[in-house]
């Protein structure tokens, strides 16, 4: 049985046209063995294939397809027929066995007995039935064997929750146990082959079938009712997903289908296509190849390190501070592909000489260097270990990788290092100069690519999770300011073009993603809340589901986000990415202040760090005060006054900006 249900899976999985050809096939050869079937019960003896019975096959076959390909019999989607699919088998078959016992029982056909003409119908209605019987079982029973298939109940045994259940019947991912139901009427009664159970031992029920899922099919009930429903689903003792159907008038209407029962997906937010990979550029500095992820835990670290282990590599570093990352990591990338050996190592960046090891020993020839502390408030909050991770942490592994002649390094960059008005992106953009600089002072050997994207849709910090919960436990949904705007991309489009980039560079370049048009973080919300079958509630509708509250812009934070900081961007070979010209500080005078803002951190200068970041990244405006709490403690600044500046800044007036 399971070989047949294995079967019928890759079956399922033939386009159309391939099925009908199957159908066809499986029907010449009903024809053949109830011809056969139908001499041996005439003659009570199995003959010889002759002259003659080869020509009572070919009457038969000749007849049967093209009148049940006339009448739609292989139009027909057996795993969704009910019984009008009988009909159809029933009216091919009556109009067959006419033709056929008009040509053998009463024209006659020598050597063939007349009661072929009968006998062979009837068998072959009876195998052509039973065939579509058998696939209609297969088909059901694959997906019955469904490996990460949910249990589910559906809340509610009237017509939507019986509609629901019509509708979910040959669904991949749910299988229906019984329903729920408050009135008593219903409670033990089965229903459309689903016992109805009484919500008040749902924990049992739950228990007892191992539910994971409660869907609720109560369209018309008012909101509170819905509340309170949920919230007793929702008990301590009650562990189970509960979703809901919406409006029943929104389902007569046709604007709601079963396949909107279901969490809202972050790609539909996007309002552009998503971006195919070209394979050429994605294999090209990774197959058979070592490869080194720093920050390998991260949303971003940990979603390249997936796209490269199916890429063929020699071997994979996975380079991680935190532990528990590394190690949920390390056994996911185990589980997709286990040819490929995985180095997972517990490393800080800041680490020059662990860092000098790992490269000695591994030689890796790829490195995609993912570390970086990125949520805004937080490193406003924490701005000289901030500048020690993103800077001098990319310094170490782009020295590291020059000094061991790496082929190739990415760095992975944000459109916030594009006139920044935060200590996240101030230290992005200088650690794309250091990057630049290092480059134009050595040897050539190693090729560099500086990658930039806008925000990340689900990865840590995104907004996107963060509103889905505020939606899930009814609002309110916090908005900084409503005409903030970002850009927008998947996390799989996000590490891919990390990759393709890092494969077209021929020196040290910058490339950012032609992202499309930037997204109002408002319409966004809207559009979430739309998509969860929730209202909006506001002073035109006071009776909504969630609102929507302005707290004011974060420290730090930009109303938009851009991309580049000229207006020259150049066309590359990739039709979605751009190379763009920044300017670079040259290296000997680079070094000198880098020098100082070293010593700057190691005295935790807070306000001189970030007057010399200013210095560094001519387009850095911070536009807030300090809130390093260290800094603020130590100093008893109240009001988290700005700090006055003792730096002096005489280097800085020598500092000139050249373009690469």
């Amino acid at each position: 049985m399971t070989i047949l249900i294995n079967a019928s899976k890759n079956l399922i999985s033939l386009p159309r046209y391939a099925k009908r050809i199957v159908a066809i096939l499986i029907d010449v050869g009903l024809c053949i063995l109830c011809t056969w079937l139908a001499f041996y019960l005439r003659l009570e003896q199995f003959i010889r294939i002759n002259d003659v019975t080869i020509f009572a096959v070919l009457i038969s076959v000749s007849l049967a397809i093209p009148i049940f390909w006339l009448i739609g019999l292989y139009k027909t989607m057996f795993r969704y027929a009910g019984s009008s699919i009988f009909l159809t088998v029933f009216t091919a078959s009556v109009a067959y066995a006419l033709l056929y016992f008009a040509v053998i029982g009463i024209y006659g056909i020598q050597g063939i007995p007349r009661s072929i003409g009968i006998l062979q119908p009837v068998l072959l209605f009876l195998g052509i039935s039973s065939s579509r019987i058998i696939i209609k079982f297969l088909y059901e029973s694959s997906y019955k064997n469904f490996k990460n298939k949910k249990n589910v109940l559906i809340y509610g045994a009237g017509n939507a929750g019986r509609q629901l259940l019509i509708s979910l019947e040959n669904n991949p991912e749910m299988k229906v146990v019984g329903f729920l139901d408050d009135n008593s009427q219903f409670h033990r009664q089965i229903i459309l082959g689903q016992t109805t159970y009484d919500p008040s031992i749902v924990d049992k029920i739950i228990k007892k079938k191992n539910i994971d899922l409660v869907l609720l099919a109560l369209p018309s009930i008012s909101r509170q009712r819905r509340n309170q429903i949920i919230d007793n689903l929702n008990k301590d003792k009650v562990k189970v997903t509960v979703k809901t159907l919406p409006s029943i008038q929104d389902i007569v209407n046709g604007r709601i289908t079963v396949s909107d029962i279901k969490d809202l997906a972050s790609e539909d937010l996007l309002n552009r296509e998503q971006i195919s990979p070209r394979l050429d550029l994605l294999f090209k500095n990774i197959k058979s190849k070592v490869v080194m992820v720093t920050g390998a835990g991260g949303s971003i670290g940990s979603e390249i390190s997936r796209q490269i282990i199916k890429l063929q590599p020699k071997k994979l570093l996975i380079l991680e501070l935190n532990e528990f990352s590394l190690y949920s990591l390390y056994e996911e990338l185990k589980n997709i592909d286990q040819s490929v050996k995985i180095i997972p190592l517990l490393i800080n960046i800041q680490n020059s000489s662990r860092i000098e090891e790992v490269f000695r020993t591994f030689k890796p020839d790829t490195v995609y260097h993912a570390a970086a502390y990125k949520h805004v408030p937080l490193v406003e909050e924490n701005i000289c270990e901030s500048v020690k991770n993103n800077v001098f942490g990319t310094i170490i592994i782009a020295q590291t990788a020059i000094e061991f002649n790496v082929s190739n390094l990415v760095l992975i960059s944000s459109d916030k290092a594009v006139r920044s008005t935060n200590v996240m992106g101030a230290t992005k953009r200088l650690a794309e100069i250091c990057v630049q600089s290092l480059y134009d002072s050595r040897n050539k050997q190693s090729k560099f690519a500086i990658v930039r994207f806008g925000n990340v849709l689900e990865s840590s910090g995104s907004v996107i999770p963060k509103f889905k919960k505020q939606i899930y436990e009814g609002g309110p949904i916090t908005l900084t300011h409503p005409d903030v705007t970002r850009y927008f991309m998947t996390i799989t489009e996000a590490s891919q073009l990390v990759i393709q980039a890092g494969a077209m560079t021929d020196s040290c370049e910058v490339f950012v993603l032609d992202m499309g048009e930037s997204i109002k973080i408002k319409d966004l919300i809207y559009k979430m809340i739309k998509l969860s079958g929730l209202a909006i509630k506001d002073a035109q509708n006071l009776e909504g589901d969630i609102e929507v509250k302005i707290t004011g812009l974060r420290t730090g934070e930009k109303l938009y986000e851009e991309l580049l900081i000229g207006n020259n961007p150049q066309e590359t070979s990739h039709e979605k990415i751009k190379k763009a010209l920044e300017p670079f500080i040259p290296f000997n005078k680079l070094k000198i202040n880098l020098d100082n803002l070293l010593n700057l951190l190691e005295e935790n200068r807070v306000a001189d760090v970030k007057n010399l970041l200013s210095k560094l990244v001519v387009s850095y405006q911070s536009n807030s005060k300090i809130v390093d709490h260290i800094y603020i403690e130590q100093h008893n600044v109240n009001n988290y006054l700005k700090a006055p500046s003792t730096f002096d800044n005489q280097e800085n007036k020598v500092i000139s900006i050249k373009k690469k």
